[in-house]
């Protein structure tokens, strides 16, 4: 693992680059985290994928606000003010710093010697998951595969929803949707699903039944093994056919 800045419009942002053993180039994806942050389960997580084959990029999302060491987002959203503190910190990333802060990164991993291939994939978790999808249809040329893992809120009245930009995405995308998740029911998974057929992108949306919102991230209440290992093999498989090919 090795810490690096990358500079954007507003600053810069840290982030940390897990590079498998062996020789390279490999192909790069970019994990983003849940609404807790960078921490020691996410480097496990992007550790992971790497020894799949793939340089792995785990930014700081809430750079703007402290870098991950001093972010200390520790706590429950059964707490008020960490409630709150969180969702500020969600909502201070408009549509237009997501896309200026998706092309720092993509232009970073595309100065690396070791990274093999103009395109990257992007893996999101929980709030991520829907940018992920952003990042897909910003960056349509440039995205090959986008992952969203109990992704929140993708399918919304808001008019920047992030089920009406699929039809922008030219990468195959993968939805792992939780049947337990007040941040995506039933409903927003079909409406999600109808947006996606209409699209014509390639895509695979599955529910896993008896899982959480939550599932893939070890070290919390709702993760579970047995879907979180089923998750594992999905993107692997995702981000294998599309990046190294």
């Amino acid at each position: 693992m090795q810490d690096v800045d990358i500079k954007t419009a507003d600053g810069v942002m840290d982030a940390k680059l897990f590079q498998p053993e062996g020789p390279g180039p490999w192909p790069a994806i970019i994990m983003l985290t849940d609404a807790f942050g960078v921490r020691p389960v996410f480097e496990d997580m992007a550790r992971r994928l790497s020894k799949s084959g793939f340089i792995v990029l785990l930014p700081n999302v809430f750079y703007r606000e402290a870098p991950a060491s001093k972010l200390e987002l520790k706590g429950t959203f059964h707490d008020e003010s960490f409630r709150k503190r969180v969702y500020a910190l969600i909502g201070a990333l408009t549509p237009e710093r997501l896309k200026a802060d998706a092309g720092a990164e993509l232009d970073f991993l595309l100065r690396q010697p070791f990274v093999k291939g103009p395109k990257a994939g992007v893996a999101g978790y929980c709030f991520s998951g829907g940018i992920a999808v952003r990042m897909g249809a910003d960056f349509p040329d440039r995205i090959a595969a986008v992952a969203s893992s109990h992704g929140g809120r993708l399918a919304t009245d808001s008019p920047d929803s992030p089920h009406r930009l699929v039809n922008q995405v030219k990468g195959e995308l993968y939805f792992g949707h939780a049947d337990q998740d007040n941040a995506m029911p039933a409903e927003a998974i079909r409406t999600l699903e109808a947006a996606l057929k209409d699209a014509g992108v390639k895509h695979r949306s599955e529910l896993y039944p008896g899982a959480q919102h939550g599932y893939a991230v070890p070290g919390t209440p709702q993760f579970n093994a047995e879907v979180a290992e089923t998750h594992w093999g999905r993107i692997v498989d995702l981000f294998s056919r599309t990046l190294k090919a």
